[in-house]
């Protein structure tokens, strides 16, 4: 299988078939991180169609450094900030968004509740959540690299217990471990900023 670097490369050159590779490889995981920011399939499904023009018109502005999926989800998260900003303008009626149970047999963990929690958002709410969504993952850059790693293959590029540790070549313990310390310390972080925001409200 070709990396991403690779095809990347080669859609600098207009190469048709490696685009249309990329876009199999990651559409679908695209597709669900939209629809979770947005609540709107229809648009969601826009939106995977711009974030992959961007990556075919842009994608020499990815310079090789940090993973390409990375810089794929941000493309994706600013196009849906951009979108909740022209609902916003748009004083649309808040959405009912029936909160999602989590099945404790998959393997994928669900998003803890100080990472996303869209019940009953409407386009402002929905606004702040995403950007809030952006410092989040300003956190986790914060993170050492070995928890870092884990926690974005999970979380960001969706990956399953199983397929991180293959992914890294660990245990699944390890994994487990990881993405344990990466959740309590960003839960912490995550309160205390929460804090700051009430005392400034």
């Amino acid at each position: 299988m070709q990396s991403d670097q690779d095809l990347i490369g080669r859609i600098r050159k207009r190469d048709v078939a490696a685009f249309e590779t990329l876009f199999s490889r990651y559409r679908e995981a695209i597709r669900r991180h939209i629809t979770r920011a947005v609540w709107d399939e229809s648009a969601a499904e826009d939106l995977v169609q711009e974030a992959f023009l961007r990556v075919w018109t842009c994608a020499s502005q990815w310079d090789g450094r940090g993973e390409f999926k990375a810089w794929l989800f941000r493309i994706a998260t600013n196009l849906a900030l951009n979108h909740l900003r022209t609902v916003r303008r748009r004083r649309q009626q808040p959405l009912e968004i029936p909160a999602d149970e989590f099945d404790e047999e998959e393997e994928h963990p669900p998003e803890p509740d100080w990472m996303i929690d869209v019940s009953s958002l409407g386009p402002d709410v929905m606004l702040e959540h995403v950007e809030r969504y952006e410092l989040l993952w300003r956190l986790i850059d914060g993170l050492p690299d070995e928890k870092r790693k884990v926690l974005r293959l999970v979380y960001e590029s969706e990956m399953d217990i199983r397929e991180a540790a293959l992914e890294l070549g660990i245990p699944e313990g390890t994994v487990k471990s990881r993405l344990h310390y990466s959740v309590k310390r960003l839960a912490r972080e995550w309160k205390e900023i929460a804090s700051e925001w009430e005392d400034t409200s």
